[in-house]
């Protein structure tokens, strides 16, 4: 699904259903969200039995067979965090990067429900502006969409307050998604993350770019306002282009390395990319990182 598809469509729901449907058409259960097994005990294997399920640590020890028993724990809990400061207001395409991040979203939201898997969602800047807790009711869908339905994205930015608040809030392991530009400090925000890994929550994090922002192909004399009170520039672009790509390198590269060093999924995305393709590409790295 196209982003000016997307924008053309006002209902934040329905954008969602558009988006679902691309990316499950043809599917079968997504291996993303699903139930989760705890072991319980060990029975001796008769004829029949799947022996994938054999034990062979303890076959070594005893030279009897058993198989590993398990039973269906509580659903998958998802908390889906996106970012609604002001930085977020960017958009040079169709869509925002907090219009993009929050429509994908809110696919997730319904990609998980239609499971029966638990979501909750947080819009933040420098406080919790909405909170839904984690559910898997029929109805939590709407509770859902009314969080990510802010008016706007707006204010700075205090990234580890809300990474700390959203992880004592959390009762449960859960898989957190934090839908972003990542325009923060980086001590802070990897401090926030952090604390949510210390809690022994899976994170994965989904980076919005605008095109702009990646490669930077402005012309001519421009003045640039700052977003979160950063201040205006004027200048040619042009000049600025080779060291501003040099230096958002370091920065992407900085992320990668420090998610992958903190066991963070990590995928970044633009704002031109189809929806239903950005979904498939987070699936993707998550199910990668799982078979290493």
């Amino acid at each position: 699904m196209r982003p000016d598809e997307i924008a053309r469509i006002s209902h934040l729901e329905l954008r969602a259903r558009r988006v679902v449907d691309g990316f499950v058409s043809g599917m079968h259960r997504s291996p993303w969200f699903g139930q989760s097994l705890e072991f319980v005990q060990h029975r001796e294997y008769v004829p029949g039995d799947d022996t994938r399920r054999i034990d062979w640590k303890l076959w070594s020890r005893s030279d009897r067979y058993y198989l590993k028993q398990y039973e269906e724990d509580t659903n998958v809990r998802v908390m889906l965090l996106v970012d609604g400061s002001e930085s977020m207001q960017f958009g040079t395409g169709a869509l925002t990067k907090f219009d993009y991040g929050r429509t994908v979203a809110a696919a997730l939201s319904m990609l998980a429900l239609k499971q029966n898997d638990a979501v909750g969602v947080s819009v933040f800047d420098a406080t919790v502006r909405s909170l839904i807790p984690t559910s898997s009711r029929h109805n939590h869908l709407q509770a859902v969409l009314a969080g990510l339905s802010v008016e706007a994205a707006r204010g700075r930015t205090e990234i580890r307050q809300v990474l700390q608040r959203v992880a004592e809030s959390l009762s449960h392991r859960s898989i957190v998604i934090l839908v972003s530009d990542l325009l923060y400090d980086r001590e802070a925000l990897f401090s926030g993350l952090g604390l949510l890994r210390q809690r022994k929550h899976e994170v994965l994090i989904l980076h919005v770019m605008d095109d702009q922002e990646l490669d930077f192909q402005y012309s001519g004399t421009l003045r640039f306002e700052g977003l979160e009170d950063s201040g205006r520039l004027t200048c040619d672009p042009a000049a600025l282009r080779t060291g501003y790509l040099e230096a958002l390198e370091r920065f992407l590269e900085t992320v990668r390395r420090r998610c992958a060093g903190s066991m963070i999924d990590y995928r970044l995305v633009r704002t031109s990319e189809n929806l239903d393709a950005a979904l498939a590409h987070l699936l993707n790295t998550r199910m990668g990182s799982r078979r290493k």
